[in-house]
């Protein structure tokens, strides 16, 4: 590559959606600084890892990975790879011990700094580490290249004020800073002015909004107030804690339409005595009671939720309280983890760690019992009407030529459409008929096109400006000057 040529960066993602809403922020930073995605089949010249730390294999998934990388860097010197993210911030003197290649390691309360820190590896020619120990100013004024023209995530507040024994995170990321609720919706309404049309709140515990300047209420009011917004068609939110999940919430989401009838609400274990030892500030029933609160007041609410199986001294009598809460909730989907044992956490010094056999064992039981609830479940929709915001377009299923989407209530939806109707774009509503349904998705193949109805909207004409953009883009460059 020769100085004039322009850079290619590519932006790896592992973990929540914070980290997916960090890395369109690593990637418009790379954009400003002048580089371009990589082409799909090229290695880049910059190669981003934005890690996560909760999982006991991320260490060793991300040490492969840059392995991979080092016969493309000795071919390319000029190449540069950085690492950040939560496991940079928790290894930071040791990514570069296992692994001299990397250029730049940076945290999670620094992602600004990585155009400078691959800047003076170049110029230094020595790999440059920057961690900062806590977050000094909110990354929202960041600028952000999303993946979606129509749909956006939003973040509330970073950092975390719990202490659950299995959980690294509130180590990594720190105590809970909030932003203002006029900074946020100001955000909003300038992502709706783009063409914007689903947004989705982030933030560790988003329930617990409004701490940090003394408002409890302040996540119900911040969810009123985004439903006010003029052309927003959706307001999505995650995650919740139930200890902290207030009467005036559910309130909010039954009594603002664009509030999605969808609940994401970690529950970890089924049984007291683990959630005690887990640290959460809640129990079954407690958790349980937060269920029937949404159903009466959403009755068309999908709940789905987060379990860890095997954490330690788990008896095989509370295992089975998981099971039988799992049966009692009718959760749409449930999130199954194994335990993973993170070094720097309490869970990780108890008695009593369970045997990987048995741990492997309890996962495949509680996941077919999962598996078939959400099954009977997603069958109850079957006749049902549902609006979807279309995802893709269709073409690359040869398969079937289905188009695919989500429901209100977040149900991944598979429909086609009948001879004559106009194609929507990514970003319309589509309005459909369930004719079929599996364990993970819905199915609608309306016979004739009257029992669909396409909605144009804003979300759909900023996609098919992007990609009219794009296209331009894709042609400039493609474009050679003659010698």
């Amino acid at each position: 590559m020769t100085s004039t040529q322009t850079r290619t960066y590519q932006v790896r993602t592992y973990g929540c959606a914070m980290n997916v809403h960090d890395s369109e922020r690593l990637s418009g930073l790379l954009e400003g600084a002048g580089m371009v995605p990589v082409a799909e089949g090229e290695t880049a010249d910059v190669v981003v890892f934005n890690t996560c730390a909760v999982r006991e294999n991320a260490d060793n998934k991300l040490y492969a990975n840059l392995g991979q990388l080092l016969p493309s860097k000795k071919v390319n010197p000029n190449m540069q790879i950085a690492v950040g993210g939560c496991l940079a911030q928790k290894d930071k003197a040791v990514i570069l011990k296992k692994a001299p290649w990397v250029d730049a390691v940076f945290g999670t309360h620094n992602i600004g700094s990585l155009p400078a820190l691959l800047e003076r590896a170049r110029y230094n020619q020595e790999a440059q580490v920057e961690i900062v120990e806590s977050l000094e100013a909110f990354p929202s004024s960041l600028p952000t290249k999303r993946d979606s023209a129509y749909s956006a995530l939003v973040s509330i507040s970073v950092g975390c004020n719990n202490t659950c024994t299995f959980c690294i995170v509130p180590s990594l990321r720190g105590k809970e800073r909030d932003r203002r609720p006029g900074e946020i919706l100001a955000e909003i309404e300038a992502l709706v002015s783009e063409g914007v049309i689903e947004i989705t709140l982030l933030g560790q515990n988003v329930n617990s909004y409004g701490v940090e300047f003394g408002d409890k209420g302040a996540f119900a009011k911040l969810l009123r107030a985004a439903g006010q917004i003029e052309g927003l068609e959706r307001i999505r939110f995650t995650s919740p804690h139930p200890a902290a999940f207030t009467d005036d919430v559910i309130e909010a989401m039954a009594e603002t339409p664009n509030v999605m009838p969808q609940l994401h609400m970690p529950l970890q274990s089924g049984n007291d005595k683990v959630l005690k030892d887990m640290r959460r500030s809640y129990r079954r029933d407690k958790f349980l009671g937060i269920i029937d609160k949404v159903n009466k007041a959403i009755p068309d609410a999908a709940i789905s939720t987060d379990i860890i199986v095997g954490f330690p001294g788990e008896t095989e009598e509370e295992f089975l309280d998981t099971v039988k809460m799992v049966e009692e909730a009718r959760f749409s989907v449930c999130y199954t983890f194994q335990y993973s044992k993170r070094p720097g956490t309490p869970a990780a010094d108890l008695p009593d760690q369970i045997s990987k056999e048995v741990v492997q064992e309890r996962f495949e039981r509680l996941l077919a019992v999962a598996n078939k609830i959400a099954w009977e479940e997603n069958q109850k929709q079957v006749g049902k009407t549902v609006e979807v915001l279309v995802a893709n377009d269709g073409r690359k299923d040869d398969a079937t030529g289905r188009l695919t989407g989500r429901a209100r209530d977040n149900r991944l939806v598979h429909f086609s459409l009948p001879e004559g109707v106009k194609r929507p774009r990514p970003g319309d509503l589509a309005t459909v008929t369930v004719s079929e349904a599996g364990p993970y998705h819905l199915i609608a193949d309306p016979k004739t096109s009257s029992e669909i109805t396409i909605r144009r909207t804003i979300g759909g004409d900023a996609f098919e400006r992007l990609n009219d953009e794009a296209e331009t883009k894709r042609v400039a460059l493609s474009i050679t000057p003659v010698k």
